[in-house]
């Protein structure tokens, strides 16, 4: 029966090509928009994680609080002990010290006087150590555009957009000025040792604007901040987040250290606890559904009423087989069959085309970085499709789905269609 089924669809292309098309067509678009929000979400996720939250963050009470205006002043004491006892009590997770500050950098000429000056977002990492997981998490390295990476103290790396707007290059003088943690001027001297592009490996247009990336036990000394640090960044390690894995570790952190009177005791926060990022996280599923929801409501419409119009169109043949002595349930089942080897084919066939343009996407990207020059949200320059295991099934369901209920609907008219009729109509 099924190679007799596939026979006539193979010589009736009326009867196959435009629903196959048509499936296709679903599948390729619910198989690409999937991967691609996979991507968006994860991209964004990421970048958030690497460069703000980390997975898991470890800060004050009263730090938490004012986050948003880096107060250094509420840092995080006995920065080394509290490091420590991260890395024994969790030793499958990569621990990262940070402190974030702002000020100004001064350009001086060769008197000694201004020669230019600009207001600065500062993030101190583990800089100088070649083993630091921050080098490999922002990829600094590879963000180079001139000179080199800091190999010594007071040696300081500006964003290349900055440089450019300073002019400098590698090798100049940099004075910062900022206020150490007890609110006093904090003046120090540095050597600018390279430049960094943001949108070659940050990908962040916001990052490349104004920043500097200094080493951490510089900006201590700077800040005045010896054994305190702002916050220490916990990440997975294959770097992908975990929502439930991170809320039970944050949890049982919280539990055993963290205590609510005492306001500079520590306290471990998660990605999506609360923000943006929270929303996104809850979302992210439920856009997936709604898309995939989307396909099957439009496609079973679509299939439809060329379910319709195909069963006009046979009304001759469902006469032959019914004079024959077939039933209506035997026609009405091969046709439900018939519909499900159309479902399978387009969506083989949509799932394909939609992984090749996810690849491509995931792998060459497109470069956005014009539409945010004045954009300040933390969202990657460069649009990536993910292709994951799910991309591989996803499409079948609404393809097979669509393809069944559409006949299902169109089928009834069979039931409905009385037999002295059909024969009329054959005679015509």
């Amino acid at each position: 029966m099924i190679r007799f089924l596939l026979k006539g669809l193979l010589r009736d292309r009326s009867r196959s090509l435009f629903p196959v098309l048509m499936v296709s067509a679903g599948v390729f678009l619910c198989v690409f928009l999937y991967s691609y929000l996979n991507g968006a979400i994860g991209d964004m996720v990421d970048a958030s994680a690497r460069f703000d939250t980390g997975h898991v963050k470890v800060i004050t009470r009263a730090y938490n609080e004012l986050a948003s205006q880096m107060p250094n002043d509420l840092a995080l004491a006995g920065a080394a002990n509290e490091l420590e006892k991260l890395r024994t009590g969790h030793p499958r997770m990569i621990w990262a010290e940070r402190i974030r500050f702002g000020g100004l950098l001064d350009i001086p000429d060769e008197m000694g006087e201004t020669r230019a000056q600009g207001p600065f977002f500062g993030m101190a990492i583990d800089l100088v150590n070649n083993n630091s997981p921050d080098l490999a998490l922002l990829g600094v390295a590879k963000a180079i555009v001139r000179g080199r990476m800091p190999a010594m103290s007071h040696e300081i790396l500006i964003s290349h957009a900055f440089a450019e707007k300073l002019g400098v290059v590698p090798g100049d003088k940099a004075t910062l000025l900022s206020s150490t943690m007890n609110g006093a001027m904090a003046m120090h001297n540095f050597t600018i040792a390279g430049t960094v592009r943001g949108t070659v490996r940050f990908g962040m247009v916001m990052i490349d604007k104004s920043t500097i990336i200094a080493d951490i036990n510089d900006i201590r000394t700077a800040l005045d901040m010896a054994d305190f640090v702002g916050e220490i960044l916990g990440f997975t390690e294959d770097t992908l987040y975990d929502d439930d894995r991170m809320i039970a570790l944050a949890e049982a952190y919280n539990t055993a250290h963290s205590r609510e009177e005492d306001e500079f005791s520590p306290l471990m926060t998660t990605l999506g606890e609360g923000g943006v990022m929270g929303d996104i996280l809850r979302l992210s599923t439920f856009a997936v559904t709604i898309v995939v929801g989307i396909f099957v409501f439009a496609m079973s419409i679509v299939l439809w009423n060329a379910g319709l119009m195909n069963g006009i169109r046979r009304y001759g043949e469902i006469g032959v087989r019914l004079a024959m002595g077939e039933s209506k349930g035997a026609i009405y089942r091969a046709m439900i069959m018939e519909s499900i080897c159309i479902g399978l084919a387009g969506s083989i066939i949509g799932t394909i085309a939609g992984l090749a343009a996810s690849y491509y996407l995931q792998i060459v990207g497109f470069d956005i970085s014009d539409m945010l020059q004045k954009s300040s949200i933390m969202i990657s320059s460069v649009i990536r499709a993910k292709v994951s295991i799910t991309s591989y099934y996803i499409g079948f369901f609404p393809g097979v789905f669509a393809s069944v209920l559409g006949t299902v609907f169109a089928g009834i008219g069979i039931y409905r269609r009385q037999t002295s009729q059909l024969f009329k109509e054959l005679e015509v």
